[in-house]
């Protein structure tokens, strides 16, 4: 499971792949994933891990709840 706390760009696309989106696609200036009909800005890649403000900003967006984020293995 991930631990809630900053996590690398890598392991948030991992972890999203596993809840079911698909992707990154490109995008304008941000890449996006797709799961159902919802689609999901990614943070640009960039020098330090995804904060946890700006990890539950796209958790949220995601429409993943902190429940199901800590039961990916």
């Amino acid at each position: 499971m991930p631990r809630w706390g900053p996590v690398s760009r890598r392991e948030l696309v991992r972890v999203l792949r596993a809840l079911g989106f698909d992707g990154p696609f490109s995008g304008g200036r941000h890449q996006f994933m797709v799961r159902g009909d919802r689609v999901l800005t990614v943070p640009n890649p960039h020098a330090g891990d995804i904060g946890l403000g700006l990890l539950g900003i796209v958790l949220k967006q995601a429409g993943v709840s902190r429940k199901e984020w800590d039961a990916v293995p």
